[in-house]
């Protein structure tokens, strides 16, 4: 009887196999679509003399008029326009407003291709980001080196980062990177120091952390932080 029993489970284990890769079959399939499709991207950019990024960029833009009646966040963020070679970012961000002529409240995304700058998108909702505060008179040249490291794809952990922003107040600057999983210590960590060694940040700069779902509880982007290093 035991033996036959063992049997039966051994069956029905072998039947659930199936089921469990036809679940997990849609979400390699993307992938698998995904990397295929930046492949062939990559190829067509070769072929045409250009020099290709790994990764498709995003560039986003945030205005709030002050006083005006409130829209939602998501409302708020307006495509400027994406690039996926180094020639197509240089004409982009050489047209590009610099830090200081911008009003405040505004803020600058540039993110991968398909991902929002938004804490409920699936690529962030588990995330969180580094925060550095600067002094308006040197926010532009971190930003500057910041967006380079990103778009020359430079960062430890970079399959991590989702994007970089800057966001623009009225007594200071704040750049913050994002990343996909805040429960990596390992890799929250080593973004820090990445982070740290491509600016070559002062060490009387503080760099904090916070978790998106910390952000959505607060409703603070920026206030609140958990991890400071």
């Amino acid at each position: 009887m035991e033996a036959a029993a063992e049997n039966k489970e051994a069956e029905q284990e072998q039947q659930q196999l199936p089921h469990a890769r036809k679940d997990n079959a849609p979400a390699a399939a993307e992938e698998d679509e995904a990397d295929s499709e930046e492949t062939e991207r990559r190829n067509r950019d070769l072929k045409s003399g250009l020099h290709p990024l790994r990764h498709k960029l995003v560039l986003w833009y945030t205005r709030r008029t002050p006083g005006a009646r409130s829209q939602s966040y998501e409302d708020n963020i307006k495509k400027i326009i994406d690039f996926s070679t180094v020639e197509s970012f240089w004409v982009c961000y050489c047209h590009l407003a610099r830090p200081s002529s911008l009003p405040s409240p505004t803020d600058l995304h540039l993110f991968k291709d398909g991902i929002r700058p938004l804490w409920e998108d699936p690529a962030n909702q588990n995330g969180g980001k580094w925060i550095i505060r600067f002094k308006k008179a040197v926010s532009g040249r971190f930003w500057e080196d910041l967006v380079l490291v990103v778009v020359g794809d430079q960062l430890e952990y970079s399959d991590d980062v989702c994007g970089v922003v800057l966001s623009v107040r009225f007594n200071e600057d704040i750049l913050s990177v994002w990343n996909r999983n805040a429960s990596d210590h390992q890799a929250v960590m080593a973004l820090r120091d990445s982070i740290k060694r491509h600016l070559k940040l002062p060490h009387s700069y503080l760099m904090e952390y916070k978790p998106h779902d910390a952000s959505r509880r607060d409703n603070s982007s920026y206030r609140n932080t958990w991890l400071r290093g």
